[in-house]
C-alpha cells in the first residue's frame, strides 16, 4: 500500500469524484478510469478497494463488486465509508436474490447510525430490503420513521401510525 498525506489524498479524491460526476464515461471506461486510480493508492488499500467494488456495482457487476466491497471492510474504511460500503454490499446482496443476508447487513447498519449520518441512507436500503422479503408492512413504518423528522407538519402522527404498522393495527 502506498502512504499518501491527507492533501494528496484530497487530490485524488477529487479525482475520483470527478469520475464519478463525468456522465459521459461509459461503465467500462468508469470502471478503467477508477482501476487506475485505485492503483495509485493500491490494490490493498481499503478506500480503493472501496471505489473499484463501487464502479463495478454501478455498472451493474454485482459478482465482481461483493468481494471487493467484503476486501474494502475487512482492510478497514473510515466510518462513513464503511458505512457506504455497508449499504452498497447489502444492496448487492438484494440483487443477486440474497436478501437475508441483506437484510441483516442493513438491520445491523440501520441501528448502528441511529442519530448519526447515514441513518437515513441506512433505512432506505432497509426498507427495501424488508419490502423484498415480503415484510411491506415493516418496510414503510421504516421508511415513515425516518421520513418523519424531516416534515414541517404531521410528524407526531406520522410516528404514530408508522408505529402501528408494525403493531398490527
Amino acid at each position: 500500500m502506498i502512504e499518501i498525506d491527507s492533501t494528496a489524498f484530497a487530490d485524488w479524491q477529487t479525482r475520483v469524484d470527478a469520475v464519478w460526476q463525468n456522465r459521459t464515461l461509459s461503465d467500462r471506461d468508469r470502471i478503467d478510469a477508477i482501476d487506475v486510480l485505485a492503483g495509485e493508492l493500491g490494490t490493498a488499500h481499503p478506500v480503493a478497494l472501496f471505489e473499484r467494488a463501487g464502479a463495478r456495482d454501478s455498472a451493474g457487476d454485482e459478482l465482481a463488486a461483493e468481494p471487493l466491497y467484503r476486501a474494502a471492510l475487512a482492510a478497514g474504511l473510515d466510518p462513513r465509508r464503511r458505512t457506504r460500503a455497508v449499504i452498497q454490499l447489502a444492496s448487492t446482496l438484494r440483487n443477486l436474490g440474497r436478501t437475508e443476508e441483506s437484510l441483516a447487513l442493513l438491520a445491523d447498519e440501520y441501528a448502528a447510525t441511529e442519530n448519526g449520518t447515514l441513518h437515513d441512507e441506512a433505512a432506505a436500503f432497509y426498507a427495501l430490503a424488508l419490502a423484498s422479503s415480503g415484510e411491506e408492512r415493516r418496510a414503510l413504518s421504516v421508511a415513515l420513521t425516518v421520513l418523519a423528522p424531516h416534515l414541517t407538519l404531521y410528524t407526531r402522527s406520522v410516528r404514530g401510525y408508522a408505529a402501528e404498522l408494525v403493531q398490527g393495527r
